[in-house]
């Protein structure tokens, strides 16, 4: 079984490029790791990371016993290495294929993408400038794809080559 884990800052289109390429493979599931972490009001520490680890890792478990599951796409924003690692080593330890990439883009098309998604509770201006702050660390990660310019349709095709 496949697992494609997709990184990146707030507002590249993690979801959306998730959500199509689960959409368009029969027997997908779809992780979004802000479920994995959803604590009211939100706390990003040290603790709740590892929980959300330990959560992402136990949903990819279920679903690899599941005889109707075929493939498994989680996306996530992992600015800590730690983090990646720890659900690298997850994945690798159940002997799943893994395909990782992390998704950027350019300042001014993360801004568009953020002003055009009304429907995250996220998008705020002050969260836009983490975002926008964050773009060199994603950048500089590997297996990156820049999706500046490029469709959802035209990103998820790169990513299941």
């Amino acid at each position: 079984m496949k697992v494609i884990m997709i990184n990146g800052p707030m507002g590249v289109g993690k979801t959306a490029v998730g959500k199509y390429i689960a959409d368009g493979n029969p027997g997908t599931a779809f992780i979004d790791g802000d479920w994995c972490l959803d604590i009211h009001p939100f706390v990003g520490n040290h603790e709740t990371k590892k929980m959300a680890v330990d959560n992402i890792l136990q949903m990819i478990d279920n679903y690899r016993t599941c005889s109707v599951c075929r493939m498994i796409v989680l996306v996530w924003l992992m600015d800590e290495p730690w983090v990646t690692e720890s659900i690298i080593k997850g994945i690798e330890k159940m002997q799943l294929e893994l395909r990782s990439v992390t998704l950027t883009c350019d300042e001014k098309t993360l801004w568009d993408r953020w002003i055009h998604d009304t429907n995250c509770e996220w998008r705020t201006d002050d969260w836009l400038q983490v975002s926008l702050k964050s773009l060199p660390f994603f950048s500089a990660a590997d297996n990156v794809i820049d999706t500046t310019g490029l469709s959802i349709e035209q990103v998820s095709e790169r990513i299941l080559q």
